[in-house]
């Protein structure tokens, strides 16, 4: 994994070593992680899915300095292709079943990450692939990327969070026609629908996506964080409820060197610098 920029001698998360992602610390607060498996399309073998296992779960643990991730693919054509079905061609249902359980508890953890994760799809997401921009918080993309759930061509389903993610996304009717059809759309429809929030040329996704990372960064982290939360929990409650968990994550801020901080920085017309204390 590369070691940062900005701090050769970092040790901890940049220290941890990745056989299919590659990392890069390319400002200070901000992580840019690749799929890094550009000759089978960045396609997610067991490997990978212990490799994103172990990186959500360090960042969770411990996201030191990190702010915000942007997850890219290598290359500039396919960001994930999904599931690898050369490694899965011949496998036992225990087998299959062990590795998906690894599937699922990456994507659970990226999907409970407390800091924001950007989607930088710079190319076609499939399968996985597509089910792994749904579970970032938001995604930008490239115009020539296409997306599509196959699973249900090749005798199974989504089920990483595809049947969930992205009703929640375009809505019931529209998801329904994408899982059940397994037919593509392109970069334009994925844009109406709501599964990117912006596109662009395929050589200016990622950095777009660091722009919009940066801004993030910015702002106090422990009030994205809290923000998030509240967004990410608050949406699966009934909105008396879901005001309630708001105003609970809100009051954890007040009493906060942040909070003392951006009313100063306000007031005296300047630049806050957080902390994140």
């Amino acid at each position: 994994m590369t070691q940062s920029k900005h701090d050769p001698q970092a040790p901890g998360l940049l220290a941890v070593s990745f056989e299919t992602l590659a990392c890069e610390r390319v400002a200070p607060h901000l992580l840019l992680v690749r799929l890094n498996r550009p000759e089978v399309g960045n396609a997610i073998n067991t490997q990978m899915g212990h490799d994103l296992l172990k990186l959500w779960t360090r960042l969770t643990e411990d996201a030191e300095d990190i702010r915000c991730v942007v997850l890219a693919g290598t290359g500039d054509r396919i960001f994930c292709a999904g599931g690898d079905l050369k490694e899965r061609h011949g496998m036992s249902r225990e087998t299959w079943q062990k590795q998906h359980e690894l599937f699922e508890r990456q994507y659970w953890t990226l999907t409970d990450l407390h800091i924001p994760v950007i989607a930088a799809v710079n190319g076609h997401a499939y399968a996985g692939g597509l089910e792994t921009v749904l579970a970032c918080d938001f995604a930008y993309g490239s115009l020539d990327a296409r997306f599509a759930l196959t699973e249900v061509s090749l005798g199974i389903m989504p089920g990483a969070g595809g049947t969930q993610n992205l009703p929640r996304a375009v809505g019931e009717r529209r998801a329904k026609e994408i899982i059940l059809t397994a037919r593509p759309f392109d970069a334009q429809q994925a844009l109406a629908w709501g599964v990117l929030n912006a596109v662009f040329p395929a050589g200016e996704v990622v950095s777009q996506a660091l722009q919009t990372a940066q801004r993030i960064a910015d702002n106090a982290p422990r009030s994205v964080k809290q923000a998030k939360k509240s967004i990410r929990y608050g949406m699966q409650m009934e909105l008396r409820t879901a005001f309630r968990f708001e105003v609970e994550a809100y009051n954890h801020l007040i009493d906060t060197e942040d909070r003392r901080e951006g009313v100063a920085a306000f007031n005296e017309k300047r630049k806050p610098q957080f902390k994140g204390r």
